[in-house]
């Protein structure tokens, strides 16, 4: 289970290409239990835990033996007759929990993201990060440019989704090399993940990994998967204040999409709103706008991409 977010619990994430069987692959094993064993006046007591909540101290306990049954007050520091020991672990200890175990994980998922990293850089692989809501048009913006760059650029991808191979099959047909990561109940791809995926797909260097993301503008801002550059693609029939409405993943972007530019004459949008929503925001923020159904504005977007690998 996440502890950042809550997603994947009890999770099975398969990795697989497009024909093949699924396999499950337990990359993440966030949900554990570890037992005390106490040994008081002769009595062993054996106890469970789990690691997502505070631990109490306070041990009132019940025995039976036989047709006789009594029961103890442990205190901790006297064995004495009628003392009970008491613990209270308010809301400000397990907040405090909380934010460590959150810690923790992220910085685990940071130190593989770098592994990455230095792998992408040591091979002159560009690798994007695509983030956006569901239904964005991430995919149909990746089938057009895979489609009309193949002879120039190298594609790879990993696609990213809970369930189904619906994605990889679209960028398998397209032409470029493609995982499926299908995530169970998870909201996001992480690092290791995405570490994994590399390594079915065999990337070759100086090549651009596309890395399409979980639909989700929430949690995937807080992984870093080890790409150089995330690109948040927003469409014009989501609505101006995406990006104050999610900043955290427009702060951590460098570039944004906006998506579905042959829908302006029909849709309630104003771009320039947009723009200046998302630039109080992040004012680094580079803007295409395009429209992956009739190519509309993809020029700058192609123009980009093979700046980055020359």
């Amino acid at each position: 289970m996440c502890d950042t977010c809550g997603c994947g619990h009890n999770n099975e994430i398969t990795i697989r290409k497009p024909g093949e069987q699924p396999a499950e692959d337990h990359l993440h094993e966030h949900q554990h239990t570890h037992e005390h064993e106490h040994d008081h006046e002769g009595l062993k007591h054996s106890h469970q835990h789990e690691h997502s909540h505070s631990h109490s101290h306070e041990h009132v306990q019940s025995h039976s033996h036989g047709a006789h049954s009594h029961t103890h007050d442990h205190d901790h520091h006297h064995h004495g007759e009628g003392h009970a020991h008491e613990h209270h672990s308010d809301h400000h200890h397990s907040h405090e929990r909380k934010v460590v175990l959150e810690q923790d994980i992220l910085a685990k998922n940071n130190m593989m993201a770098e592994r990455n990293r230095g792998f992408f850089e040591a091979r002159n692989i560009l690798a994007l990060n695509l983030v956006s809501s569901p239904g964005s048009g991430k995919t149909s913006l990746l089938e057009r440019t895979i489609q009309e760059l193949h002879t120039e650029i190298k594609f790879y991808v990993i696609e990213g989704d809970q369930q189904t191979m619906n994605d990889a099959n679209r960028i398998d047909a397209a032409g470029a090399p493609v995982v499926q990561i299908n995530t169970g109940n998870g909201c996001h791809l992480d690092s290791q993940m995405v570490n994994q995926a590399v390594k079915k797909l065999n990337v070759d260097n100086n090549s651009i990994l596309m890395i399409e993301n979980v639909g989700n503008l929430v949690c995937p801002s807080l992984f870093d998967l080890g790409e150089a550059t995330r690109v948040v693609i927003i469409s014009t029939t989501e609505g101006e204040d995406k990006p104050l409405k999610y900043p955290t993943m427009f702060q951590s972007s460098q570039i944004c999409i906006i998506n579905k530019t042959d829908l302006l004459p029909y849709v309630d949008f104003n771009m320039e709103k947009t723009k200046q929503y998302a630039l109080q925001v992040n004012h680094h923020l580079k803007f295409f706008e395009v429209s992956a159904k009739t190519g509309e504005g993809m020029t700058p977007w192609y123009e980009w991409l093979k700046a980055q690998i020359s």
